[in-house]
Parts: structure tokens; C-alpha cells; sequence
């Protein structure tokens, strides 16, 4: 299977809001460290992912869909492969339906001869960290 094919699964996995699925993408490391797009920034440690994928699915949040509108891009060699783009998830609270824009990188490593997610990034940008707009001139 491709790295970008796992992530695709992978977010099949967390859009149908199975713990366990979703775990079997993850290195079972205790080095495997994943930042998110919430308020505690960053898991570090399979046990303590596992244990936030647990709440999440026990939570009022589905996600209805995840999709890159940028990417995914990837390479791989041999042994190490990264996946990373920009999604667009459609999230469901309760009655309440909104979408959400992230960076998505995945660094994924062969295991049993199939990629597992060893380190994982989702943000969300800030609009002006810097007080002063894009530096980025037109």
C-alpha cells in the first residue's frame, strides 16, 4: 500500500469513529508523537494516543468527511515515507455542521511490511502570529 493510501484509510478509520481501526495506523512506540489541532498541542506515547482516540469517539464530535485540498504530497524510501497537504474535515456536533481547514503532515515508517504513522502534525493557521499580515509581498 502507498503512505498516501494509508492516510486516506486512516481517515476512513477516524471518520467512522473506530478506536480500535484507527490505532492499527500507529507505531505501538512510545516515541510515536502526534501535535494536534486542539488545546493540549501534542500526545507523545501510543498508550496516550490510544487513550485520546478513546475519548474521542466517546465524544459528541464526528467528522462526515476528510479531504485534501492541497495533496497530498509524499515521497517514500525503503523504510520512511511522509504524507502531508492541506484538509478540509466536516465536522457534526451534535445539530451543529461547520468545516475546518488544517496542515496535515504524516511521518510513516515500515512495519511488518506495511506503513504505520510514527509522528503525526495537524494545525490549524493562525490568523496574524505576528501582529503585522503575510510578509509575503504581492
Amino acid at each position: 500500500m502507498m503512505p498516501a493510501s494509508t492516510v486516506h484509510d486512516f481517515f476512513q478509520a477516524i471518520i467512522a469513529k473506530d478506536a480500535d481501526v484507527i490505532m492499527s495506523f500507529y507505531d505501538p512506540s512510545p516515541g510515536t508523537y502526534v501535535i494536534l489541532e486542539g488545546p493540549r498541542l501534542s500526545t507523545l506515547g501510543f498508550d496516550r494516543i490510544k487513550k485520546g482516540w478513546g475519548d474521542f469517539v466517546q465524544s459528541p464530535i464526528s467528522l462526515e468527511s476528510i479531504f485534501w485540498e492541497e495533496g497530498p504530497f509524499y515521497e517514500e524510501s525503503e523504510q520512511m515515507a511522509w504524507v502531508a497537504g492541506i484538509i478540509r474535515l466536516r465536522v457534526v456536533i451534535r445539530e451543529k455542521v461547520f468545516e475546518q481547514v488544517f496542515r496535515g503532515s504524516f511521518v510513516l515508517k515500515k512495519s511488518d511490511g506495511r506503513w504505520v504513522i510514527c509522528h503525526e502534525h495537524v494545525s490549524g493557521a493562525l490568523q496574524d502570529p505576528y501582529g503585522i499580515g503575510d510578509w509575503l509581498k504581492q
